[in-house]
């Protein structure tokens, strides 16, 4: 009975490995495929990756132009596989990534504050031929800085259409495209647009709804002018116009508001432009009427593309969780977040954390694709990493980086098993998060960390390194935000 009893114990170790063997790591969201993750990180700079922009065919190679289930679709690419990077490493790279994440998060928490503080429509300065600087006052309109959008997408501007790669970006509602003539631009991989091209290109009065709709403008001759700045000091100016509009060499939308900017400063990492998805009347959902819309962000360091859809439903199985908007700014979708639980057990947080004071139009979470790790409240950032390190007390530690205060050391190990982490909502329903969307390499020697991080704000923005790999729906009808996970 005995040598039975050794037999059995030995034999159900035996398959318990073997069976840990044979499932694939992927099965198990909890696991991080550590060797796969760095092999991926050192491949980036096996060769000189500071790259071409890919042409047309290229881009759409093997892809349908625009997908059968939406009315309007188009592709959607992570920005690395666009621009390439100049950077040496993989360290050097993440680092750049995250100071323009802070610069960005800056921005959007400005303006929140002037929101709050009132100041909400501005006028330009006066505006000479060529726009300086110095000159340039107003509102924060738009959380991007420096070019901290991170995904694009190729954009038809006009009739005939001039091609140029956009940076999308669902805290932005103004549109806007580099315009000929120019008194001052940056340099963009694609030809300038020419204004003088495009049969549809008319200019706006300034009696127009679009004109009003503007935070910042100016009215020189009946014509109507916007300004658009960042919280880096970046910043667009020019005439405000309708134009058309083309996805995937075949959609079109006549009439659409944008931009046509003349004196543009930042460095916005060769995009011609950007489309806002934002929940203001200038904003393109806005524009189109769109009953929905939907997005998903593929791995940041793939070459790989997924589609923005729009006006199609979400996918079955979605976890939804209520819409929220903010009466005192609409720019921002924000979502009912009502606690988080990490390895299955709810942290001791206030509902109240996360709620958006309605008289104030402070605090709330939004979901926001532009910004990349997502930062909560100090109180729920603390309670959250705190459990994490409970359940990790089994891995190196290593120091932190930049904003990253909970680090580990995984160069000795093919894959690692960690807590669970789970947004709970006020409907009831829980999304969970799987390993590599709040674990991720930070360099090449197998250094990972937390990817959260705390902020003084009242203000949570559920980032895009938590949203990659699942198709984010936004329900403007029904007033939800529905997550799919693996429906790229």
């Amino acid at each position: 009975m005995e040598k039975f009893a050794v037999f059995f114990a030995f034999f159900s170790v035996f398959a318990a490995s073997a069976l840990s063997r044979t499932l694939p790591i992927s099965s198990n969201p909890n696991f991080l495929d550590v060797s796969a993750t760095i092999s991926k990180t050192q491949g980036l700079f096996s060769h000189n990756s500071k790259s071409v922009l890919p042409s047309m065919r290229e881009v759409h190679h093997g892809r349908p132009a625009v997908s059968s289930h939406s009315a309007l679709s188009f592709d959607l690419h992570p920005r690395l596989s666009v621009r390439g990077t100049s950077e040496k490493n993989y360290k050097t790279l993440t680092l750049a990534r995250l100071a323009r994440d802070s610069a960005r998060v800056k921005a959007i928490q400005t303006r929140l504050d002037l929101v709050r503080l009132g100041i909400v429509k501005a006028d330009l300065t006066p505006l000479e031929a060529e726009v300086e600087t110095e000159k340039l006052e107003g509102p924060v309109i738009s959380g991007t800085s420096q070019g901290s959008g991170e995904y694009f997408s190729r954009v038809g501007v006009g009739n005939p259409p001039t091609q140029a790669y956009m940076v999308l970006d669902t805290g932005s509602d103004v549109n806007w495209v580099q315009c000929a003539p120019c008194a001052d631009c940056y340099q963009q991989a694609d030809p300038i647009f020419d204004p003088g091209l495009s049969s549809t290109f008319t200019p706006l009065t300034c009696d127009t709804q679009q004109c009003r709709s503007l935070d910042v403008s100016e009215c020189r001759n009946d014509t109507c002018l916007y300004e658009v700045s960042y919280g880096d000091g970046s910043y667009t100016v020019g005439d405000f116009v309708t134009e058309t509009v083309t996805f995937g060499g075949s959609q079109a939308v006549d009439n659409i508001a944008i931009g046509c900017g003349h004196t543009n400063e930042g460095l916005f990492v060769g995009a011609a432009g950007l489309i806002g998805l934002g929940g203001g009347k200038l904003s393109f959902p806005s524009q189109i009427n769109a009953t929905s819309f939907s997005y998903c962000l593929v791995d940041r360091d793939s070459d790989s593309a997924s589609t923005l859809d729009f006006n199609a439903a979400a996918p079955p199985g979605a976890v939804t969780a209520p819409l929220v908007r903010n009466s005192k700014l609409d720019t921002f979708y924000y979502l009912d977040l009502s606690g988080i639980s990490v390895s299955g057990e709810l942290l001791p947080i206030s509902p109240s954390t996360f709620k958006l004071n309605e008289d104030s139009g402070n605090g709330g979470v939004i979901v926001d694709s532009g910004t990349a790790v997502t930062r909560l409240q100090t109180e729920a950032y603390n309670a959250m990493r705190d459990a994490f390190k409970r359940g990790t007390g089994h891995l190196p530690a290593a120091d932190g980086v930049a904003l990253f205060d909970t680090c580990y050391n995984l160069s000795s190990k093919k894959s690692v098993e960690v807590p669970t982490v789970s947004f709970h909502f006020s409907n009831g329903k829980e999304l969970g998060l799987p390993a590599k969307n709040y674990m991720i390499p930070v360099d090449s020697s197998g250094t990972f960390c937390f990817a959260f991080a705390p902020t003084s704000s009242a203000l949570g923005i559920i980032g895009n390194v938590q949203q990659q790999g699942t198709r984010v729906s936004y329900d403007l009808a029904n007033s939800l935000i529905a997550f799919s996970p693996n429906k790229c």
